[in-house]
C-alpha cells in the first residue's frame, strides 16, 4: 500500500506533463506570442507627461 501512495502521485504528474506536451503539439501558438513572457505587461502606446508625485508641493504662482 505504501508503494501505491508513492507511485500514484508520480504517475499523475507524468500524465499531466504528457498532456501538456500533447496540447502544445495539437494547438501550436503564433511566433509573436512566444517572443514575450506571459508576465510582462504591454508597453504603453504613447508617452505622456504625468502629474507630480503626491508628496511634491505645488509651484508658487
Amino acid at each position: 500500500m505504501a508503494l501505491f501512495a508513492v507511485l500514484i502521485p508520480l504517475l499523475m504528474l507524468g500524465v499531466v506533463l504528457v498532456l501538456g506536451r500533447y496540447e502544445e503539439l495539437l494547438l501550436p501558438q503564433d511566433d509573436a506570442d512566444r517572443s514575450e513572457p506571459a508576465g510582462v505587461p504591454p508597453a504603453p502606446a504613447a508617452a505622456t507627461s504625468s502629474p507630480a508625485p503626491a508628496g511634491t508641493p505645488a509651484p508658487s504662482p
